[in-house]
């Protein structure tokens, strides 16, 4: 009997096994599939990804260093051309070699003078138009522009009860060589203020007067006296002050003006430049040197 039922035993257990075989081997054909289609997508994904992000930025760095140092000198080319068109309108000659023209508004200061050589071509003695009253009898001379609204002043001048006297006109090289050689023994430090060295001085052009006064001894207490700041006290320094540029005269060492022309007030130097300069000058309240200075090219090289 109990080897009945142990034959049935192993008959139930040979049949339970011989059903489960097929199962496990579809198990295994599954595996075989999966890691054949993992092993072959992920590497082929990972590897182009990778590859393809490493190689774009090489031509971008090669690009730009490439139009940068284009760009630069094209700049560079530019801006010398421009440095090299400046310099163009500074004066080449020199001031000790400057002849002027016949022009009134020449440019002659402390810094800007004119050639020792230089001497107008139309001066005219003063004795010829005017009396000896007025010129005291010195040697006068002044360029023929000036000689006749110089003559209308002198005459309306007398008309209104004044004594004007002209003490100096046109002045060479070699006389204010003279002049600045007896002033810079006399006082070396301040000669440059009170005499203009030859070459410097408006004299030279002929176009410049020195006027007087016979009231100046008697304010100044000095008998010879000619030449004093005294001189703007005087009623013939005080009617050129208000209408000498009505004949084309302006002052030109005003007291305001020392720091821009180095010279002290010289109240009874006049320089002719024309009526239509002058009065915008007097309307203005402007020195002449200021004037040129501000609109005239630098005329030589000092």
């Amino acid at each position: 009997m109990k080897q009945g039922l142990f034959c049935v035993f192993c008959i139930i257990v040979m049949v339970w096994v011989s059903g489960c075989q097929p199962a496990t081997a579809v198990s295994i054909t599954y595996p075989s599939a999966t890691p054949t289609a993992v092993a072959t997508v992920p590497p082929t994904a990972t590897s182009t990804s990778t590859t393809s992000a490493t190689l774009p930025p090489p031509p971008t760095f090669t690009a730009v260093p490439s139009s940068t140092p284009t760009a630069i000198p094209s700049a560079t080319a530019t801006i010398a051309a421009t440095a090299t068109a400046v310099p163009s309108p500074t004066p080449t000659s020199a001031c000790d070699l400057r002849i002027p023209g016949d022009a009134l508004d020449t440019v002659v200061t402390l810094q800007y003078g004119i050639s020792r050589d230089y001497a107008p071509a139309d001066l005219v003695s003063l004795n010829d138009y005017l009396p000896y009253r007025v010129t005291q009898g010195y040697p006068i001379e002044i360029r023929q522009p000036v000689v006749e609204p110089l003559v209308q002043m002198i005459e309306d001048m007398e008309a209104a009860g004044l004594h004007p006297e002209v003490l100096s006109g046109y002045r060479s090289y070699s006389a204010q060589s003279i002049a600045w050689a007896k002033w810079n023994e006399k006082n070396p430090e301040t000669a440059a203020i009170v005499s203009a060295p030859p070459g410097h001085s408006e004299h030279q052009l002929g176009t410049t007067l020195d006027f007087g006064s016979p009231e100046l001894p008697d304010l100044v207490g000095e008998e010879d006296i000619e030449f004093h700041t005294y001189f703007y006290m005087t009623s013939e320094g005080q009617w050129l002050l208000a209408h000498a540029h009505e004949y084309g005269f302006t002052l030109s060492y005003p007291r305001e003006a020392f720091e821009l022309t180095g010279f002290y007030y010289e109240p009874w130097h006049y320089r002719y430049i024309g009526v239509e300069l002058a009065t915008t000058l007097h309307e203005q309240g402007l020195a002449f040197t200021a004037y040129q200075l501000a609109n005239f090219p630098e005329p030589c090289i000092p």
